[in-house]
This record gives structure tokens, sequence and C-alpha cells, in this order.
């Protein structure tokens, strides 16, 4: 298990992206990744109120009703760290003071719960200065609704500014941050972001850990991702220099008996981040994901994958 810094919370180094339910998995699909990740050994839940306003008919909190139906199911709520999203659902964008207390309480009733473990801004407001958005957050830790704050989507600059104004002001500091992060998208977190997780011991989840599919190795061409739901995040992903990554995930994935998810996933691991966020649609492709953490790399091979992904460091 893995300890989320400055908390009392230990995870399942993975963290299971809801974004894919409500979109590429239904309400019995949803449930059944859910089932297999927990009997797997995870507990640690990734959502937001806007997941997934991007399908069709949909204005958001199909992940967060869908996932609130499986916990009251299973009855589960003390065994899940539980992580959402506030700042990007159409009807509740932003992070002013009203707006983020109505989207918690309309996230709460989707999910059937009480409080959420993590409360993530989704996105940065600059209508918003930064010292009212640690005071908003501050008051939401203080209602007893959330355990703690997060950051997603923020600029360095105005994300070390909220550090800053918290330590300044003795409010709520951060205790994780969710920055983009794989093997073809480096320069941003390794230059940008890294240095404020290590100087205020934040926990980092990365999003598209995966590259929205291309680091899973089953995408080998531009022509494979026709078709693919996914294609909507992907379709300018595979270039040359991401083939070279690919290849070189499939390696190593080859040599070690696993795929080359898992070996994306650990090279993540590798690097220092607390647990990297990935999703599934089916409880058949979680496997992959759940041998990520036991999964030691080796100083060569991670060599070799730094290599490979040069270009995008």
């Amino acid at each position: 298990m893995t300890r989320i810094p400055r908390t009392e919370i230990d995870i399942f180094a993975l963290n299971l992206g809801g974004n894919t339910f409500g979109w590429t998995s239904d309400r019995e699909q949803s449930f059944a990744v859910l089932d297999a990740f927990v009997e797997a050994g995870g507990d640690f839940i990734d959502t937001a109120d806007s997941y997934a306003m991007w399908a069709e008919g949909s204005e958001g909190g199909d992940s967060e009703t869908i996932l609130g139906e499986w916990i009251a199911e299973r009855g589960n709520r003390d065994q899940i760290v539980l992580a959402t999203k506030v700042g990007g659902k159409p009807s509740r964008q932003g992070l002013a003071a009203e707006n983020a207390d109505a989207a918690l309480d309309e996230s709460l009733k989707r999910l059937q719960t009480d409080h959420v473990d993590l409360y993530y801004a989704h996105y940065d407001d600059e209508n918003v200065s930064i010292e009212e958005q640690v005071r908003v957050a501050d008051g939401l830790v203080t209602s007893g609704r959330v355990r703690h704050i997060a950051l997603s989507n923020f600029t360095p600059e105005r994300m070390r500014e909220w550090f800053e104004v918290a330590t300044r002001e003795r409010l709520t500091l951060p205790v994780a941050i969710q920055p983009q992060y794989n093997l073809i998208h480096r320069k941003d977190y390794e230059q940008g972001y890294k240095p404020i997780a290590e100087e205020f011991d934040v926990a980092v989840f990365p999003y598209f850990a995966l590259a929205s599919g291309v680091l899973t190795g089953k995408y080998r061409t531009r022509a494979d991702f026709e078709g693919k739901a996914r294609a909507l995040f992907a379709a300018d992903l595979l270039t040359d220099d991401a083939l070279q990554v690919v290849d070189a995930l499939v390696a190593i994935a080859e040599a070690r008996a696993v795929e080359p998810t898992t070996v994306a996933l650990a090279w993540l691991l590798a690097k220092g981040v607390t647990a990297p966020i990935a999703s599934v649609s089916s409880a058949e492709q979680l496997p992959a994901l759940m041998a990520a953490p036991p999964l030691e790399l080796t100083a060569d091979e991670v060599a070799a994958l730094d290599d490979a992904s040069q270009p995008f460091a």
C-alpha cells in the first residue's frame, strides 16, 4: 500500500479512472469493472462531476451516478477512497464559492455519500483569485463534506501560488495534484509540476497515464484508431516518435511476459508518481493495470524507456 502524503489514507498504487462510466461502459459493465477492481485489491477511484459530458446526450454526472449506485448496492463506502472534481461540468463551471458549494452537494447526492476523500479543483478559474480559491476550499473541508483538497489543470505558476497562499494563511493545503504525465507527455510535468510536488510534499496522480490508449501497444498505426471511441482524445498522438516509444514498451513487455500497459504504468511508478490513473471499459482489461504496482522495472529498462521517450522530455 502507498500513503498519500500528509494524510492517514493508504491506497493501492493504481487509481481507477471513472471517465468510462456512462460512456464506453454502461451501468452493468461499469459495475463489473468496479467489482473486479476491488476484488483484485484496488480501493482508489477517480471521477468528476463533468464525466462523461463528451458522450452523446450527456451533460455530465453520469460517472458519479453509476459509481454512487454501485457503492450503495455494495455497501462499501468505508472501503473506498473516493475522488471527484469541481469546475468542469457545463452547468457548474468555475470555482466561485456559491458554485463550488452547490456542485459539491450535487456530486455527493449522485455519489450517495456524505463526503469525498479528495476534492479536486478540476480547472483553474482565473476569474477567482487564488486567495479566494484557497478560502473556498478550506471552507469545504471545514464543512466535513471534503476530507482533503487537490488540484488539476492549473499552470505551474498558479499552482505554486495556491500552495504559497495556503501555507502563508495557514489554511488547507492540497495533498495531491493531477497533472498529465506519461511516456509521450513528459516535459510539462518533469519541468513544471514535479518541483512543486517535491517542495510541498504532495501526491501525484497523473491522468492520461496511457495516453488515451496509445501506450497499451494495441495501436501500431493511425489506422488502428479508426472507429474507436478514444480516438476523440488520441487522434494526434500516434506520431513517429510515439511509435518508437510503443516499440520500446512492447520489447520490454515481451521480455518480461507482461502487457505493454503494465510496463507504461510501472515506468510512471519508477519515476516516483504516487499512483497513475488509468481506466478500462471492461473487466477483462483490468489485470494489466493491476499488475503494474508489483512490477519493478530494472534500471536498464527505465533507461531504455527514458531514451525512447526523450523527444517528449
